[in-house]
Formats: C-alpha cells, sequence, structure tokens
C-alpha cells in the first residue's frame, strides 16, 4: 500500500498542491479511496488521511529544493 501511495502521490502533486484547496480536496478523495481498497480501518482513516496529506506536503517541498540545486 505504502508503495502505491507514494506513486500516487507523486502523480498528482504539483508544486503548490496544498496551496489549492481543489487540488489538496482531489489529493484527499486518492488518499481515502486507497486506504478503502487496501481494507483500512474506517474508524482512524481521517487521521491517516491527515498524516498522509502532511507527509506529502513536506515530500514535494524537498522535491522542490532538491530540483533547485
Amino acid at each position: 500500500m505504502a508503495i502505491v501511495l507514494v506513486e500516487r502521490v507523486r502523480k498528482n502533486a504539483s508544486i503548490d498542491w496544498n496551496l489549492k484547496e481543489s487540488v489538496r480536496a482531489r489529493m484527499k478523495v486518492m488518499v481515502k479511496r486507497l486506504l478503502r481498497q487496501y481494507g483500512y480501518p474506517p474508524d482512524i482513516q481521517a487521521l491517516a488521511i491527515e498524516l498522509v496529506l502532511e507527509q506529502a506536503k513536506v515530500f514535494t517541498e524537498f522535491e522542490v529544493e532538491t530540483n533547485r540545486s
């Protein structure tokens, strides 16, 4: 699940995705569907989604900084 999640985040994340509400909402739906697909417990999905989105934000910021150098 983690590999698929990283691949999808990479495909869907743009430089400023976390600033655009529509793109952030689309990313959130993608993560939610993936968690459901892999049988993630529904009672902790909201926490997992927020954690994934926060990690995706850090990841994309790192990617931007790395590509600038």
